[in-house]
């Protein structure tokens, strides 16, 4: 090899010693630098250092995200209608609407085959249930609903629930009718 220096017979040690491995790698990185100190270029110039501005001084200036998330990766589309919900002040109105519009999510499916919500005012939720029997069920779970409801969508959307049967039908007709029991009444 011309570049390495020749031993001397007289059992003299050379002034260099061979360089390996890492000793070898940080003497070419010192001689790269003379190099581009001697063209006149500054070190370290034209590209960020992770030392000095971290990885999101190489992301802004160069454009490009690695391996890692960025705020530029596609985003799940719930994430983003929930952003700008929060920002034009929409997050009650999102909330009431994800109620009934995910009612079989928020309270289970046995609930939401039997009963529906029929309206929220003011934080309480009406709900309609088709019998009698899961009206009386649903007002002994009702705190089980609401910290259902409260998971589902937060805390102070639903405060209150308002649990209806099924109407009975209406004996009263048209606009005049006398006051009292009515047809009842007629056989006693």
């Amino acid at each position: 090899m011309a570049d390495q220096p020749e031993n001397n017979d007289s059992g003299a040690a050379s002034p260099e010693p061979e360089l390996r491995g890492v000793d070898l790698a940080r003497r070419a990185l010192e001689e790269a630098r003379a190099a581009a100190r001697a063209a006149g270029k500054s070190v370290g110039q034209g590209r960020a250092s992770p030392r000095k501005g971290g990885v999101r001084a190489l992301r802004g200036r160069r454009g490009w995200s690695g391996a890692g998330p960025d705020e530029r990766d596609p985003q799940l589309l719930s994430s983003l209608t929930m952003s700008l919900a929060k920002g034009r002040g929409w997050s009650g109105k999102v909330a009431e609407g994800t109620v009934f519009g995910r009612w079989p999510e928020v309270v289970g499916e046995d609930i939401a085959s039997h009963a529906q919500p029929v309206s929220l005012e003011n934080g309480v939720l009406s709900i309609q249930a088709e019998s009698t029997a899961w009206a009386t069920q649903l007002r002994m779970f009702q705190s089980q609903i609401l910290a259902k409801i409260a998971a589902a969508v937060g805390n102070n959307v639903v405060t209150q629930l308002r649990i209806n049967g099924p109407t009975a039908p209406s004996w009263r007709k048209g606009e005049r009718h006398i006051k009292g029991r009515g047809p009842r009444d007629t056989y006693g």
